[in-house]
C-alpha cells in the first residue's frame, strides 16, 4: 500500500521565496529533490536562494516577478514550464501587510494589500492550473495566517485579505479534488521573519518557542508527502508556549 508522496522530480514554483517563510519553504522542497522556479521582486535575494537550493543538487531557478502585476505572473508560469517542462506544485507564498486604523490607511495601501495576498494568488492558481492538472497529482499551497481566523485592532485590511484567501482555497479544493490537485492552507502565528513592523526576526528568535520559518515549512511537507488518498486542507501553527 503506498505510504507516502515522493515529492522527488517534481517541479515546483515558490512566490515570495526571496527570504523568510518562502525562502524556508524553497529550501525543504529542494532537500525532497524538487526542482524550483522561485519568484519574488528581489532578484538578487532570489538568485542567492537559488544558489543554496542548487546545493542539494536539484536544479534551482529565478524570476523577477510582482504579484500585482498579470503579465509578470503569466511569464513566471511560462518561465518555469520552459525550464521544466511540468508543474506539480504551486507555493503561493507572497504577501504584505500595514498594519494601520481604518482611519489612516491609505486607498494605496488598501490595494496593495489585497493585489498582492488575494488577486496574485488568484492570478496565479488560475494560470497554473491547466498544468497542474495534467501533472495529475499536484498541490496548490497558499500561506495564509492566523490573522484569517482571528481579528485585530490595525488589522482590518490584511486580515480581510487571509479570511479571503482561506475561503479561496476551500472552494479550490472543492473545484479541483476530482482532479488530482490537492490544496492546502497553512495558517501561521507570529514567525520570526523581517515581515512587518515590529522585532526583528533575531530578536523575535531570542523569545523562547517563537514560530520558525523552518517550522511552517516542515509542517508544509508533512501534509505534501501524504499518500495521495489522503489530504489536509488547512494547518495552523502557533508557539507552543507564547
Amino acid at each position: 500500500m503506498e505510504s507516502h508522496t515522493n515529492l522527488k522530480g517534481k517541479a515546483a514554483i515558490v512566490t515570495g521565496a526571496s527570504r523568510g517563510i518562502g525562502r524556508a519553504i524553497a529550501l525543504a522542497l529542494a532537500r525532497e529533490g524538487v526542482k524550483l522556479m522561485l519568484a519574488a521582486r528581489d532578484q538578487l535575494r532570489l538568485q542567492r536562494v537559488a544558489e543554496e537550493a542548487r546545493q542539494y543538487s536539484v536544479e534551482a531557478d529565478s524570476v523577477s516577478a510582482d504579484m500585482r502585476d498579470e503579465a509578470q505572473i503569466k511569464n513566471m508560469i511560462e518561465a518555469a514550464m520552459k525550464r521544466f517542462g511540468r508543474l506539480d506544485i504551486l507555493v503561493n507564498n507572497a504577501g504584505l501587510g500595514y498594519f494601520k486604523p481604518v482611519s489612516d490607511l491609505s486607498t494605496a495601501e488598501w490595494d496593495e494589500m489585497f493585489g498582492v495576498n488575494l488577486r496574485g494568488v488568484f492570478l496565479a492558481t488560475r494560470e497554473a492550473l491547466p498544468h497542474l492538472r495534467e501533472a495529475g497529482e499536484s498541490f496548490v499551497v497558499n500561506v495564509a495566517s492566523l490573522a484569517g481566523k482571528n481579528t485585530f485592532a490595525n488589522g482590518a485590511g490584511y486580515t480581510a485579505t487571509k479570511w479571503g484567501l482561506r475561503a479561496f482555497a476551500q472552494c479550490l479544493m472543492l473545484e479541483e479534488r476530482k482532479n488530482g490537485l490537492r490544496v492546502l492552507t497553512i495558517c501561521p502565528g507570529s514567525v520570526a521573519t523581517d515581515f512587518g513592523a515590529g522585532p526583528s526576526r533575531e530578536q523575535r528568535a531570542e523569545k523562547r518557542n517563537i514560530i520558525m520559518p523552518e517550522d511552517v515549512a516542515d509542517g508544509i511537507l508533512a501534509a505534501l508527502k501524504l499518500p495521495q488518498r489522503s489530504m489536509i486542507s488547512e494547518i495552523d501553527i502557533r508557539p507552543s508556549n507564547p
